[in-house]
């Protein structure tokens, strides 16, 4: 899967599943605070993961996970 559809697919859950205004999503948009995601909607975003690309994610792998950069990279090292 190329870094081109993994973004796209990342954005097109956050826009639908998370109601994300299109507009806040940036690569340097922080995860947390930009796009306004508490504690249970990133249990939310580790499921639709999962959903959407078939890899677990743990806790540990968010402890340095500050923008949507880094979580594109994030799931792009998953599925590597």
């Amino acid at each position: 899967m190329t870094k081109e559809v993994i973004v796209e697919k990342i954005n097109d859950f956050l826009i639908d599943e998370f109601e994300v205004d299109e507009e806040e999503i940036a690569p340097e948009a922080n995860l947390k605070d930009a796009l306004e995601l508490d504690s249970l909607d990133f249990v939310d975003l580790v499921v639709a993961v999962e959903s959407n690309f078939g890899v677990k994610l743990v806790g540990e792998d968010f402890v340095n996970i500050m923008t949507l950069q880094d979580f594109y990279d994030l799931i792009e090292r998953k599925l590597a």
